[in-house]
């Protein structure tokens, strides 16, 4: 017992020595986004919401005239179609799809760059025997492809820096709304 112990400190202080860490959220350059235009219930919107508050420095507002940035999905959608079948038209391989469309706008409504379009695409084996384990199999697919968008877009808005009016027009109203909070 005492062996593997000390085999795991030193495994664990070999991983710390050589600049291991664990993968965090990126920091991202603004105080405070809004969401808008994903579809009720929307998986992608729930986990990019959850991604953004885990950092530090920023948080989700319910308002665009709260926000430094707007984040508008034009499209968020799952896809599934089918790639090929046997002779007897079963399905043999499906093809999973997760599509988000979205753009970034300032506070003032000013479109930031162009609006980007993320695709990703799960190939699937289907046998009509196991049904049920390729349904989960599915969500499961959907899930990570959904975690690997909002990474891609938490990479992307770490990246995003708003021109210097915006930011200050949007540090006065966030400051005057704080101040005003504060007074009462």
């Amino acid at each position: 017992m005492a062996q593997r112990r000390g085999l795991l400190v030193m495994a664990a202080s070999a991983l710390v020595g050589c600049g291991f860490e664990l993968q965090r959220s990126p920091a991202l350059r603004v105080r405070s986004v809004h969401l808008s235009g994903f579809p009720t219930g929307s998986t992608v919107a729930g986990k990019l919401r959850s991604s953004i508050e885990a950092t530090p420095s920023t948080q989700v507002v319910d308002s665009p005239a709260q926000a430094q940035l707007v984040f508008v999905a034009l499209q968020d959608a799952r896809e599934r179609g089918v790639v090929a079948t046997t002779s007897s038209g079963q399905v043999r391989e499906l093809q999973l799809r997760t599509r988000l469309r979205y753009e970034l706008r300032s506070a003032s409504g000013r479109q930031l760059g162009e609006p980007v379009e993320m695709l990703l695409t799960r190939d699937m084996s289907y046998n009509e025997r196991t049904a049920l384990a390729k349904e989960q199999e599915e969500a499961l697919l959907y899930a990570v492809m959904e975690n690997d968008i909002v990474g891609q877009v938490m990479r992307r808005l770490a990246a995003v820096s708003l021109p210097a009016a915006a930011a200050a027009s949007a540090a006065s109203v966030s400051s005057g709304a704080s101040g005003g909070a504060a007074a009462r």
